[in-house]
């Protein structure tokens, strides 16, 4: 029978407590949310959506085709330029997705003879990019400098190193500096995802590595997406002007992807205005994730210290984190649940969003619920 193997691999999932399933959400919700990565609480902000609205109805409801066809507005050239100089970059270049921006940068920048030395802890779009690019690929323990200099030492020639910024499961950071020094000593390039950075680390929000003194450098590309701390759509790749042409003349998920949607656009645009001329909302998503970490420790439960917004509770098995998490949206909370094979090292967490926007009082209601329903 055709496909009888993904019945299979169904009751495996299953066997295991693996099985995933789409939950359509509402436009309004009574639920508090600690499951979104809206770490600044942009995406409803009246700004935002009308940037969005603005827009689409000046530019329409589809980009209309590839970037390098009819899919490049002024409005792309403008968050393009916006993005560069918030974030202390000489160029940008912006992507349908924070995927297709890893895709991109990874294999454009990790070609035939290359080497490219990837922490064990990157998240799935650095994983694919790096199994994609014509490049040999070497993985490294995680947050581990002296490891990337073993790897780059193994051979001479072409290298970059790839690394998440803030790591999507536990939301550690990864040394930025350690690993630019790593780098400079065999002429690598440093190629990082700051998707959990951009908006809530660095000065104003502009990200881990302009907090680690990276911004701007020759040897140093970033990307990052729009759909976090933006509340938007997208991907974007930072750095130096020459490594923005590359990708624009050799980058297949620039090439030949629809361009960014003009409202996804519009939105990110308004968002990283905003964010400019409130600054303070970046510190506030870091205070908010340091008081729940402090709350729930207190509170007996094992959850992992936050370097940004990302707040992590161990969970004794996925079977257990799926009906802790259940039981929280029962009680009234959204919680992410992280399981195999999301997470690298195999534990199930409940992992929550620290965003900018709650109240001290949604704050002790998250706590209490998760600690009321701890299996």
């Amino acid at each position: 029978m055709a496909f009888g193997w993904i019945d299979e691999q169904a009751e495996a999932r299953r066997r295991a407590g693996l099985v995933r399933a789409l939950r359509p959400r509402p436009a309004d919700s009574s639920l508090l949310d600690l499951a979104s990565n809206d770490y600044l609480g942009l995406s409803r902000h009246p700004e935002v959506t009308e940037g969005a609205a603005a827009a689409a109805r000046r530019w329409g409801g589809g980009s209309t085709g590839s970037r390098l066809v009819t899919g490049s507005t002024e409005l792309h050239a403008e968050l393009e330029r916006a993005l560069a100089a918030f974030c202390g970059f000489e160029a940008a270049l912006v992507f349908s997705s924070g995927y297709a921006a890893n895709l991109a940068a990874v294999t454009t920048l990790g070609p035939h003879g290359s080497l490219i030395v990837s922490d064990a802890g990157n998240h799935a779009s650095l994983i694919d990019g790096c199994r994609l690019a014509r490049g040999e690929t070497q993985v490294v323990g995680h947050a581990d400098p002296e490891a990337v200099r073993k790897a780059l030492g193994t051979r001479q020639g072409a290298a970059i190193v790839v690394s998440d910024t803030v790591f999507s499961v536990d939301g550690d950071r990864a040394p930025l500096a350690e690993l630019a020094a790593a780098c400079r000593e065999y002429g690598a390039g440093l190629v990082v995802d700051d998707a959990h950075g951009l908006g809530v680390l660095g000065d104003g929000g502009r990200g881990a590595p302009y907090a680690a003194g990276l911004a701007g450098a020759g040897d140093v590309v970033v990307t990052a997406t729009l759909s976090k701390s933006l509340g938007s759509q997208g991907g974007v790749v930072l750095g130096p002007a020459r490594v923005i042409e590359h990708l624009v003349n050799a980058a297949r998920t620039f090439i030949f992807d629809t361009g960014l949607a003009p409202a996804a656009a519009g939105a990110a645009l308004a968002a990283l205005r905003l964010l400019e001329r409130e600054p303070q909302r970046a510190a506030r998503a870091r205070e908010v994730a340091a008081e729940l970490h402090a709350r729930l420790t207190a509170a007996g439960l094992e959850a992992v210290r936050p370097d940004a917004a990302v707040v992590s509770v161990r969970a004794p098995s996925p079977e257990r984190a799926v009906r802790w998490a259940a039981d929280c949206r029962s009680a009234g909370l959204a919680v992410g649940c992280f399981r195999p094979p999301s997470v690298p090292d195999g534990i199930s967490r409940l992992r929550l969003t620290a965003r900018a926007d709650l109240s001290g009082a949604e704050i002790e209601r998250a706590v209490r619920v998760i600690g009321e329903t701890r299996p």
